[in-house]
Parts: structure tokens; sequence; C-alpha cells
């Protein structure tokens, strides 16, 4: 944040996962220590299976509904839930001037379509023909619309009458990190009031299930906590995650009260050779160390549990001293683009109740809180690119 910058507050937080909805589910279940995690639906992989929801409550239309894939109505869904946590649903002249930046990924496919495909080719006379005719002929018009990544934020503007400039990042994790850090930006520099940030991501797909077992990525057999993974992968999880943030004045000309403060927002993009990502964060640290009060902080960690990303991470994290360190994703799974927006809301429903949750881990690196809980930094690691920090304060 630029010298003269306006502060910036954390004003909503709209959030749904596999731990229920909203932010005092979330809190108690945390509290619980009692990851939820299954390894038979899609066995082998183990996926952390969004908790039930009732969509009508923040999407009332049917046909609202049925034009959306799932990852859009859980990213609908939890910004609806963030408008409401930051008293906006519905002030329509507010929403008509917010900001709004999501982090998406592609469209979910017709699994059916590709299983009849794969089926077929082997035996077809000419595969390439059999692929063309296949994909003319099978697959609906109306899924190459449903695979744009706007559509998120179209779908949001539509049902929420959040009206302002929209952008929408691809890129994972990192789209999550960049989400966060602009709008802070924009707010901090003056170019924006009041925006609503965040994503979505559906686990419950076969089709990234496989996509990421290519690549070794996924986390099978059997439920572990991230640090005690040995680097063998994450477990995918369903997550919705939004924020109101806006800028102070902002909020106290309208009467809100903040969450927390959003005090700075970091990020990198290291290659993946060995030492390059605690290289990139201890960078990242000394931009923030200034601002870091001793002994009344703690860190939520978005490790994937995949390695070499969870490996180097760690060892940045062991050389910061004693600190209280978190890995969410052993409580509600990895969700790639909304996972830093999820961290930095549950950092800010962590400060509010002026505590940390339990640890669940085993190897002694998460450890309970000591003294008074001030600040939470908050770490996002991409599995293949991208490297953040927010630092998250309580306010009062």
């Amino acid at each position: 944040m630029v010298e003269g910058a306006r502060e910036v507050w954390i004003t909503g937080v709209g959030i749904v996962s596999c731990l229920g909805e909203g932010a005092e589910a979330h809190w108690q279940k945390l509290m619980q220590a009692e990851p939820n995690a299954d390894a038979t639906i899609f066995a082998p992989f183990v996926v952390h299976s969004l908790a039930p929801i009732n969509f009508d409550a923040q999407i009332p239309k049917k046909g609202d509904q049925r034009q959306m894939e799932n990852w859009q109505r859980i990213g609908t869904y939890a910004a609806g839930l963030a408008l409401e946590s930051a008293g906006v649903k519905g002030q329509a002249d507010i929403l008509a001037r917010m900001d709004m930046i999501v982090a998406a990924g592609g469209g979910e496919r017709d699994v059916a379509v590709d299983s009849n495909i794969l089926s077929g080719m082997p035996g077809a006379a000419n595969p390439a023909a059999f692929l063309n005719e296949r994909l003319m002929s099978d697959l609906r018009p109306t899924l190459f619309l449903a695979q744009l990544s706007n559509l998120l934020a179209g779908n949001i503007s539509i049902v929420h009458g959040v009206t302002g400039s929209s952008r929408t990042f691809m890129g994972e994790e990192m789209a999550g990190i960049d989400a966060v850090r602009i709008a802070h930006a924009r707010i901090g520099a003056g170019q924006s009031d009041i925006a609503l940030v965040g994503g979505s991501f559906n686990s419950e797909r076969p089709d990234m299930l496989l996509l990421f077992d290519f690549a070794s990525f996924v986390l099978k057999n059997k439920f572990s906590p991230v640090w005690e993974r040995g680097g063998k992968g994450f477990a995918l999880g369903s997550l919705g995650a939004f924020l109101v943030i806006e800028a102070r004045q902002h909020a106290e000309a309208r009467g809100a009260k903040p969450l927390a403060k959003l005090v700075a927002v970091v990020a990198d993009r290291a290659s993946r050779k060995p030492g390059t990502i605690t290289a990139t964060l201890s960078r990242l640290w000394e931009k923030l160390k200034d601002k870091l009060k001793a002994g009344q902080i703690a860190v939520l960690s978005g490790a994937t549990g995949a390695d070499p990303a969870t490996a180097e991470e760690r060892k940045f994290l062991e050389a910061q001293g004693e600190l209280a360190i978190r890995a969410t994703g052993s409580y509600f799974g990895h969700g790639l683009e909304p996972q830093f927006p999820m961290n930095v809301a549950l950092a800010t429903i962590a400060l509010g109740h002026g505590r940390l949750f339990p640890p669940s881990d085993s190897t002694g690196l998460e450890r309970p809180m000591k003294g008074e809980l001030r600040q939470i930094l908050v770490t996002g690691v991409g599995h293949w690119r991208g490297e953040g920090l927010a630092l998250v304060e309580r306010i009062g």
C-alpha cells in the first residue's frame, strides 16, 4: 500500500463449503477441529463436498438457477451472503457503483458426452471424423456459453444487481490472490470506493479430478491433514467465498461497521525450481514486516498439500519463529481460485472472535496461539504458480 493511501476495511463476508454456510457455521465447525472429507464418493480421490444448501435463499428464481452450472450457483450464493453481511443487499444506489472482481476457472464439461466420445473413438473407422461428428451433434449450444469464465460475474450482476465495473481473473490460485490484491490497491488509491471480491469452485467433478490426477496432484485413498501428507497432493473442496471491501470513509458515511482491516496484499510469481518459492515468500515478508505486531500475529495458510509448493512454504514458515499456524485446507479442502479470498474471510472471522481455532496437525508445525490475536497473515501458494500474502488486522 502506497504512502497516504486510504484505509481499506472488510465489511462483508460470504462463505460456503463442506462446513456449511456463513461465518458462524464455519466458526463452530472449525472450533470442533473435525475435518470433513470423503474418500468413497469419487474413490479413490479424497473430496470435500459442499454442505447441503438451499440455493433459493439467495437465488430465488428457478430460471436463474437452471441456466447456471453448480460452480456459478455456489459463487452467486456466496456473493449474496457477503452483500447481506455488509448491509448492502438490495441497496440499488450502492450496488450500481460497486465494483466486482471475480476469480474463476473454466466452465463445467458435459461428462456424459465426454464419456461416450472416449468410449467410441477406439472403435471408430475414422477417429477424427467421429470426434468432430459427436461434438457437433451431442453438445448443447448453451454449453459453450456456460463455459465462459465471466458468467459468474454476470450472474451475480443479474441476481443481486451489482452493476459497477466488472473484472474476471483466470489462473487458479493466483487469480484469487490478484483479485484481492487489485481490489485493495484500487480502493487504497481512490479508484474505487466499494468492491465485491471472490470466487467459487465445484470439486465434485470427475473431469477435474481426472485432470489433476494426470499431474499426480490429487490426494487418494485416505484423508490426512495438509502438513502430514508428505507432498501427496490436495483434496479438492467445493468453495464459495466473497468479501465486501471498501474505503473507510465510504463505510463510515453509510454507517457500516468494519469486520477487519485489510492492511496489505502482496504477490509474486516464482518458478518452481528448488528454493524459489521459499525465497519469494521471504521477499514478500520483507515488504510487510514493518507492519507486523510481534507476539500478536498468526498465520492462515492456503497450503495445498502438494509438493514442492507445500514443502517450501513450510520451510518459509518455520524460519519465521514460533508462529501459530493453521492450514485451512485440512478442514475444507483446496478450492483453487477462491482459496485465498476464503482464507481472508476466515482471518476476518477469527479476528472478530479474538482467537484461533484448534490445530489439526500432528507434525508440530501448528501450535496454540500465545498472546493476544491482533493480526493474521494469510498465505497463498499455488500448486503450480503464484504466491501471495495478505495482512488482516483487528479494528478496535
